[in-house]
């Protein structure tokens, strides 16, 4: 069985959490993490290409084979809901142009694959990370959330093989 390496990715215009995993069979490695923020005095084209070029810089030193980035969520303010969509966007373009598949998950998805309820916290996560993966230390909220939509993806990846 050959291990595959997962990008996951939980979108900001702020802060773009990243993180790359393998996965062989059922065992889960910490490859790398981390977290893109583009300056916030920055014009959102110059930001929204900072995030493209940060996932595209990271693919390239990484090469993973697949990637996952969590879905945008609806808040109250419908521009900030635009401006996540806007980050999202720019940070998915960068898998799909490198030829990688790109899946999407619900927040309430990633966090029941890691912590087992959808309603968890980001403390609840970052110490479900810390457990998980240990040789990860202790990755900022955002980047433990990407590294929580990797695993998720790693799940779901096994959940469909499981079922063919």
């Amino acid at each position: 069985m050959n291990a595959i390496r997962i990008l996951g990715l939980d979108p900001g215009l702020r802060h773009t959490g990243w993180g790359v995993i393998t996965v062989e069979g059922s065992r889960l490695c910490h490859v790398a993490h981390g977290v893109i923020s583009p300056k916030d005095s920055g014009s959102l084209s110059d930001r929204l290409l900072c995030l493209f070029e940060g996932v595209s810089a990271i693919i390239a030193q990484h090469r993973p084979d697949e990637a996952a980035i969590e879905e945008t969520f609806m808040t109250a303010n419908g521009q900030s809901t635009l401006k996540l969509g806007h980050a999202r966007a720019a940070a998915m373009i960068a898998p799909a142009r490198a030829g990688l598949p790109v899946a999407e998950y619900a927040a309430k998805v990633v966090k029941k694959a890691v912590v087992g309820t959808g309603g968890a916290d980001k403390d609840q996560i970052a110490f479900m990370i810390a457990r998980l993966l240990p040789t990860a230390g202790s990755p900022t909220a955002d980047a433990a959330d990407a590294l929580a939509v990797a695993i998720a993806h790693a799940h779901a990846r096994k959940a469909r093989s499981w079922a063919a």
